[in-house]
């Protein structure tokens, strides 16, 4: 469904268990910017009814999510960590500027590809972690944020296809999977959700 180009390694699973604290932070600050980025698409796009509450809904979920990954933080005795620069993402934001043209509407639909491909990566990464970790109550809680980020996949996309006009959605997606791939291929090593 996710069309992504270039999987995960499962052994990523083996280095996010030994730095769950290291990941864990990592992963509540990407929920906090995922809430960030959902606001920002309404105070851009106010006019759009049907963005503006599909977008309520995500930036709420996103901070439930990010509530809840702070929680299991401090349940295990962790400190939540500062956010850290994340260049998979810086990466995939300079892709979005330079291919939009400059109009509102192009700006518009590589803001909403730019998400979809964030959260279709951070499924496939939770579906890796859900899969593979050892620990029992983080395996559940991966298997379970996998689904809520396919959903904000698809809300992502379906927007994109509504608000397109004259620019083709499928030749943009092609392009987004195409570079992610290329980006990708250099993380997988790291102790950060895309990395």
């Amino acid at each position: 469904m996710l069309r992504l180009q270039l999987p995960t390694d499962p052994r990523w699973a083996n280095i996010v268990e030994e730095n769950l604290e290291d990941i864990l932070s990592d992963h509540a600050w990407c929920e906090q910017k995922a809430a960030t980025n959902a606001i920002m698409l309404i105070i851009n796009n106010a006019e759009k009814e049907d963005l503006v509450t599909e977008m309520t809904a995500i930036s709420i979920e996103e901070m439930q999510h990010f509530q809840m990954v702070h929680d299991i933080i401090k349940a295990r005795g962790y400190e939540f960590l500062r956010e850290r620069k994340d260049d998979y993402v810086n990466e995939l934001a300079k892709f979005m500027k330079q291919s939009s043209d400059g109009s509102r509407e192009c700006g518009l639909i590589e803001r909403l590809l730019f998400a979809a491909m964030i959260e279709a990566r951070s499924c496939e990464r939770f579906k890796v972690l859900s899969e593979n970790l050892k620990d029992e109550e983080l395996a559940q809680f991966y298997r379970d944020l996998m689904e809520s980020e396919a959903a904000h996949y698809t809300t992502f996309i379906n927007l994109a296809r509504k608000y397109a006009g004259n620019i083709d959605v499928e030749k943009r997606w092609k392009a987004w999977l195409t570079y992610e791939a290329s980006v990708i291929a250099k993380y997988g090593e790291g102790v950060t959700v895309h990395g």
